[in-house]
C-alpha cells in the first residue's frame, strides 16, 4: 500500500491524513442476452458481510487500467479488458494510525475468460465470489457508490450513458 501524505487540517487533529489509490471494475459477461457481473463477498471490520466490486491497491509501475483488469482478476478469476472508465468513488475511513482519504476508480470490464474463485486473491479478502444478473446486482451490493457506478455500466450497455 503506498500512502501519500495530506496536509493536516483543523478537523485532523488526531491523526494524520493519507491518501490511498485504487482501482477495480465491473466485470460483465454476456450469456443467452442477459449481461451478468461478478461481484465479491468480503467481511468488514467489524466482522458484517459485505458484496462489492472488486477492486484493489495500484502497484508500483502500473496504470489505474492495468491494477483495474489485474484486481478484478485475482479477486473473482475471470480475466477481463478494460473498456471505458466508470468513475471514482471518493471516502474516508480511519484506522488506528491514520485517516485514509481512499480515490477508486473503477472500469467497465469485457470478461474474456476464467472461472469464477477466489482461489487466486493474495490478500484472502474475498470469501466468495458469484455472477449476478445486472438488473439484480444494485439489491445485493452493500454500499450505495457501488451501485452507482453499477447502474453507470448499466447505462452504457443500454446505450444511453
Amino acid at each position: 500500500m503506498t500512502l501519500y501524505p495530506l496536509p493536516a487540517s483543523r478537523h485532523q487533529r488526531r491523526l494524520p491524513a493519507v491518501e490511498e489509490i485504487s482501482a477495480g471494475g465491473v466485470v460483465i459477461d454476456v450469456a443467452q442476452g442477459r449481461a451478468y457481473i461478478a461481484l465479491i463477498a468480503r467481511h468488514n471490520r467489524a466482522g458484517r458481510l459485505e458484496w462489492c466490486l472488486p477492486k484493489g491497491h495500484v502497484e508500483p509501475g502500473e496504470t489505474l487500467t492495468e491494477t483495474a483488469v489485474r484486481e478484478v482478476e485475482e479477486e473473482t478469476g475471470i480475466m477481463g479488458r478494460a473498456l471505458l472508465t466508470l468513475g471514482t468513488i471518493d471516502y474516508w475511513f480511519s484506522t488506528p494510525q491514520f485517516r485514509i482519504h481512499k480515490r477508486v476508480h473503477h472500469y467497465l470490464l469485457e470478461a474474456l475468460g476464467g472461472e469464477i474463485s477466489i482461489e487466486n486473491d493474495p490478500d484472502h479478502e474475498a470469501i466468495d465470489a458469484q455472477w449476478f444478473l445486472l438488473e439484480d446486482v444494485a439489491a445485493r451490493l452493500t454500499f450505495p457508490n457501488e451501485r452507482r457506478i453499477a447502474h453507470t455500466a448499466w447505462e452504457h450497455l443500454a446505450g444511453t450513458a
